[in-house]
């Protein structure tokens, strides 16, 4: 049912139902888990219902397009799903106050040793909305000019010790993930968001620093 809305009205938008307790269960270095109790206000009366709530500092993506219209991705191992993803350039938003365009050309350069000269907003993202309040912005980088490993003030340890780097045609890319050959969600939403957006020149994307809704 409907209940009157139309295509004009699918819009997200904030709303917080009251929570009237909250409860650490976990904190650790990434991540933490925070147990709410919300009342429900649907239905006859209002109810107290536990809620289990990964806290999450939030990310970055990159999804890095070339002057051939290729993707940069990466492959690194991600224990939690036991698989080598190809994935996008990203990262934590881990350094108090800064800002997300910057997060996002250190981790480019980090990452896959790159930096760009244009950056847009392509598109924001609530991965995991039933469990946890991570929200990631992936930006669209073009321009791209490869900085020497000498240059680059950065050592790439655990998961991130060996990642190769391949670049992919977009269309190629778009055909992966519809196999089901690409799961990482930056990836995935990178790769068909800018194979969307290519389609009026990348006119209808936002400025680097948008704000998020």
């Amino acid at each position: 049912m409907s209940g009157g809305l139309g295509p004009d009205d699918v819009r997200d938008r904030p709303e917080r139902w009251e929570v009237t307790g909250e409860e650490a269960v976990f904190t650790g270095h990434v991540f933490g888990v925070r147990r709410d109790t919300v009342v429900m206000p649907r239905g006859e009366g209002t109810e107290g219902v536990g809620r289990d709530v990964i806290v999450h500092p939030g990310s970055v993506g990159i999804l890095a397009l070339d002057e051939h219209d290729r993707v940069l991705l990466l492959r690194q191992y991600r224990h939690p799903v036991a698989y080598l993803l190809w994935e996008a350039p990203a990262g934590l938003r881990d350094v108090a106050g800064e800002p997300l365009h910057k997060l996002a050309e250190r981790e480019l350069l980090e990452e896959a040793g790159y930096r760009a000269d244009r950056w847009d907003t392509l598109v924001d993202v609530f991965p995991s909305s039933g469990m946890s309040d991570e929200r990631v912005r992936i930006f669209l980088a073009r321009g791209l000019t490869e900085v020497p490993a000498a240059e680059i003030d950065f050592e790439r340890v655990h998961e991130e010790a060996d990642m190769p780097v391949v670049w992919v045609p977009l269309g190629e890319a778009v055909r992966k993930v519809l196999a089901g050959e690409v799961h990482n969600m930056i990836a995935t939403v990178g790769i068909l968001a800018a194979h969307a957006a290519r389609a009026d020149g990348f006119g209808g994307l936002r400025p680097v620093d948008a704000p998020e809704g």
